[in-house]
């Protein structure tokens, strides 16, 4: 069987693709074949990927795997980096690891989303960290209403609304007062942005819920997936949000628990 791995680079990081120079003889003298057209990397079927950049490269990279079950290795490039495995200096001993088999496969929930429009479902969107709905400067608030499972559930009177998975939650939604959960937890997270109500509050759903998000006052505002592909919605319209079919897979080494993830990154909350 032929040995495949696959670079998802930023190309924007100058120091990310000056690496990868250094990461392609280093797996050719082991055997190993260096690919980073995405066509080419599904058609021989790369063992897994190889994420440098950020957390938002490797988002990129864990969505596109997710359908072809490739799994992603993320590389430490950017600032915060929550959800990259290991920082560039340990690089080489890592990956050493992982052509050894030391390592693990963790899955992280995904959700797929669907805007409704006259009746018709637009392009499916799959996404790991959230689902952002925000007001547009011609609305001074909109009011979402969040649908479980078909039943009205809760109103939100804000400038906008977060659904995230546990991924997610170490994002845009902790910024905005959202908790951080486990991505052991499957769950989804619904976290208003600068809600105009006491009572709108964020809330946590099972992954079995099938959430409708129905722009009930205010003209129109846009919907963001993942912080890259952007939609506007209308009055009326609605937004399904469900459990994705598949999961990203993560290359975890055992190295770095949640919680002490949790506490490097957020170090400047934490009080010894």
């Amino acid at each position: 069987m032929e040995r495949v791995v696959g670079l998802w680079l930023n190309m924007s990081k100058p120091e990310a693709q000056t690496f990868s120079l250094q990461i392609r003889p280093w797996f050719e003298a082991r055997g190993w074949t260096v690919l980073t057209e995405w066509k080419d990397i599904i058609e021989r079927r790369a063992q897994f990927l190889i994420s440098l950049g950020g957390d938002g490269t490797l988002l990129q990279a864990a969505r596109e795997g997710a359908s072809f079950g490739i799994p992603v290795l993320g590389v430490n490039f950017g600032k915060l980096g929550f959800l990259c495995e290991i920082e560039r200096e340990d690089v080489f001993g890592a990956l050493e690891k992982v052509l050894s088999g030391d390592y693990i496969i963790q899955e992280r929930l995904m959700l797929s989303a669907v805007v409704k429009r006259d009746g018709l479902d637009d392009l499916m969107h799959l996404v790991l960290n959230d689902v952002v709905f925000s007001r547009e400067s011609t609305d001074s608030v909109i009011t979402l209403q969040a649908n479980l499972s078909g039943e009205p559930t809760i109103s939100y009177p804000a400038d906008g609304l977060i659904v995230a998975t546990p991924t997610g939650s170490t994002a845009y939604s902790l910024s905005a007062g959202g908790p951080i959960v486990s991505p052991n937890v499957q769950a989804i997270l619904l976290t208003p942005l600068a809600a105009h109500s006491l009572s709108a509050r964020p809330v946590v759903v099972s992954d079995l819920e099938e959430l409708e998000i129905i722009l009930v006052s205010g003209q129109q505002c846009m919907v963001t997936f993942d912080g890259r592909n952007s939609v506007r919605i209308c009055s009326g319209e609605t937004v399904f949000i469900k459990t994705a079919t598949v999961k990203a897979q993560l290359i975890r080494l055992g190295s770095r628990s949640f919680p002490q993830v949790v506490r490097e990154k957020l170090r400047d909350r934490w009080h010894e």
